[in-house]
């Protein structure tokens, strides 16, 4: 079997993190061609690299310095780059987006949400569509040459006397072995009614000394009953300057229109569902909006339709099956638009509906609760029953004029919004929502600089012994800078997840709590078997160098393994369950211990459970506050106490807030717990100065 030449990729990516990362993920996946790639950091470098066509696809990083990926694309080539061009950013944003097409960047991937699949996914359908574009072009260009070389079938029209002459070769392109009539009607009778007026027209446009030459591409019968596509061409010849015939030649061009349309429609259309992909829907909506501005009566409107959790399908069954859920989404929202509203796939999950002549937004919300309610009906994919939801975002011309930009940005401001109320819904677009945007990337940059200047405080929490009262751990947790305005937590971090700084802020915690319990520990203020505890992100356990980093900020502050414990949720072990046991199993080898955070809150906490390797769960405070007043609560953490011992596993109770959960909690065996009943979370120095004394811990 032949092997495959090897794939050549350039990296231009200041950040050498992110060039392991990458480097990491190219290498992760079975591939079928072997990849050679190139790096570059700078801008100059980068340039001089590209100009030497060596690569057969490029991944560009947005921010390069004080330069951006979108002026080294435009430098280097203006537009249409000879090779895929896919632009790596750390953050969704539209405008960004909008600049790389117009430049013809083939795809644009958010850094946050990128995986070794994904980005072998994404490599494969670009390189894929700029073949595609490459054949488009190259049919064209083979058509150019035909129009100037072809003389099929030779025709010749007297003008003075109305008779035709047709060559043999012109009655054989078409079937007919005779074609007795020399009428010219008799040719335009063959010429299908749909084309036969702008055939007329364009050889009259010729005799009336408008056009050099005649030339028409249009269908005509053939003897077998079917149509074939055929170039028409001619030039009159004249006396005295009026017209007195006019002889041409006849190609069939069936094939090649044929060909030429499969590639047009690749080139306008989602691969893998068929429908209209981004190009072709903007080219609609902009349509849309040009009678909009001549008929203001007849609106327009955009549907962004999210897929809830369509990640978890793809990782827990497969990407084959989602492709298959994705595909019978699309036939169902197909079902229940209107007919002539355009229904489109931009990539990944997301869909996009186009409303054209709508009199009221009531017909907007309308259409898109049929797509919710045909979403929310469980589908059969490979045998398998999915339940899957979506969210959806809707603008529309009523409110205030846009364009198609700002209509598609309105409508994908609204679909987070709905995403944000908990998914399964719909919103419509509205100024407040923007506002809620700026404000979320204002808080996304003051994050940003508090993580880099490290300003953001590490507070922490006793974990006490429901036995003995005496204090067993601590967890910390990060607390917005003391000189800035109050931001809490339940801000904050929501931001960092989506925008990928959860990273960074989870290894500043790491680093800050490591020092703090060390420098304790030397002081005296803790028993030597006091633990601290630490959560960890999906994003950090993916990004590969998790172990790594645990084990230098062990050593850089000096403190054992067994005194640190990672905590971990169930939506983190169920995104993904292999890679994620894997790595923390890696992290048991060195000694550290992991606690599954709020546990009972998931969807398949039992199923959870056999992919985690640690020896704690954490009782989720909803379950806690509940458990004198509500029995139902009191049986839920009953059941999980003595499930969580069946199997081996220690237990910590949070947000116990009186004596009476300390009693109850202590009566069901449960070994630990935290709460505002032993402390509030609380910086290192007051910790230190009001609770880190002497003496035990006073239980209820």
């Amino acid at each position: 079997m032949p092997v495959a030449e090897a794939l050549r990729i350039l990296l231009v990516e200041d950040d050498e993190d992110d060039f392991v990362l990458t480097r990491s993920m190219l290498g992760a996946q079975g591939q079928t061609r072997v990849v050679e790639l190139d790096w570059e950091q700078r801008f100059e470098t980068a340039l001089r690299a590209i100009r030497e066509a060596r690569h057969d696809l490029y991944l560009v990083d947005f921010r390069l310095g004080e330069r951006t990926g979108l002026q080294l694309v435009r430098e280097a080539w203006e537009r249409n780059p000879p090779a895929p061009v896919i632009l790596l950013t750390g953050q969704d944003d539209y405008e960004v987006d909008l600049q790389a097409t117009e430049l013809g960047v083939t795809d644009y991937l958010v850094k946050g949400t990128l995986d070794a699949l994904s980005l072998e996914r994404t490599i494969r359908y670009a390189l894929r569509q700029h073949q595609t574009t490459l054949d488009l072009r190259r049919s064209e260009e083979r058509y150019a040459v035909a129009v100037r070389a072809t003389n099929d079938g030779i025709w010749d029209w007297d003008l003075q006397t109305a008779r035709m002459h047709y060559s043999e070769r012109w009655k054989t392109l078409l079937g007919y072995d005779q074609f007795a009539s020399h009428r010219p009607d008799a040719w335009f009778e063959l010429v299908h009614p749909d084309d036969v007026e702008r055939l007329r027209h364009e050889i009259d446009h010729h005799l009336a000394g408008a056009s050099p030459h005649f030339e028409s591409e249009h269908r005509i019968r053939h003897a077998d009953g079917s149509w074939r596509w055929v170039l028409t061409r001619g030039l009159a010849t004249r006396n005295g300057g009026a017209p007195v015939r006019i002889t041409g030649s006849l190609s069939d061009v069936t094939e090649r229109h044929n060909a030429q349309q499969r590639l047009i429609h690749e080139a306008l259309h989602d691969s893998l569902t068929g429908l209209p992909n981004r190009t072709l829907f903007l080219n609609r909506l902009e349509h849309c909006l040009r009678q909009h501005a001549r008929q203001p009566s007849l609106g327009c409107a955009v549907l962004y339709v999210d897929l809830d959790r369509f990640k978890l399908v793809n990782d827990s069954l497969s990407h084959a099956t989602g492709d298959r859920l994705l595909v019978a989404l699309a036939r169902r929202i197909e079902q229940v638009v209107r007919p002539g509203d355009t229904v489109g796939r931009l990539g990944g999950d997301e869909f996009t509906i186009l409303l054209e002549e709508i009199s009221r937004p009531e017909q907007a919300a309308e259409v898109a609760g049929r797509v919710g309610d045909a979403m929310a009906v469980p589908i059969d994919v490979d045998g398998r029953m999915l339940s899957i939801s979506a969210s959806i975002g809707i603008a529309h011309t009523f409110d205030a004029e846009a364009d198609g930009h700002e209509l598609m940005r309105n409508a994908d401001i609204a679909m987070y919004d709905a995403k944000a109320q908990g998914g399964g819904r719909a919103r419509t677009f509205d100024a407040s929502m923007h506002r809620r945007v700026l404000e979320r990337l204002s808080l996304e940059a003051q994050l940003r600089e508090a993580i880099v200047e490290g300003r953001l405080r590490t507070f922490f929490q006793p974990i006490v012994d429901l036995r003995t009262g005496e204090l067993n751990g601590l967890e910390a947790l990060a607390r917005w800078p003391e000189d800035d305005r109050s931001v809490s937590p339940a801000e904050f971090i929501p931001v960092a997840e989506d925008s990928g700084l959860i990273a960074p802020l989870g290894e500043l915690m790491l680093r800050n709590a490591c020092e703090t319990l060390s420098r304790w520990r030397t002081r005296g203020a803790v028993a030597p078997g006091v633990t601290v505890s630490v959560n960890v992100s999906l994003r950090q356990i993916t990004e590969g160098n998790l172990v790594e980093k645990v084990r230098a900020a062990l050593g850089d502050a000096g403190l054992p393994a067994a005194n640190l414990v990672l905590e971990i949720t169930e939506s983190t072990l169920m995104e993904n369950p292999e890679l994620v046991s894997a790595v923390l199993r890696e992290l048991l080898a060195i000694g550290v211990s992991l606690h599954l955070d709020d546990f009972g809150t998931g969807y398949s906490s039992l199923t959870v459970l056999h992919n985690f390797p640690g020896g704690t769960l954490k009782i989720d405070r909803a379950f806690v506050a509940d458990m004198i007043t509500r029995p139902e609560s009191h049986t839920i953490v009953r059941s999980i106490v003595g499930l969580a011992h069946n199997l081996g596993l220690c237990l910590i109770a949070e947000g116990i807030e009186g004596p009476e959960q300390v009693a109850a909690l202590a009566a069901l065996e449960c070994e630990l717990g935290q709460g505002y009943h032993f402390a509030r979370p609380q910086s290192a120095d007051d910790l230190e100065a009001g609770y880190l004394v002497p003496r035990p811990v006073l239980r209820g």
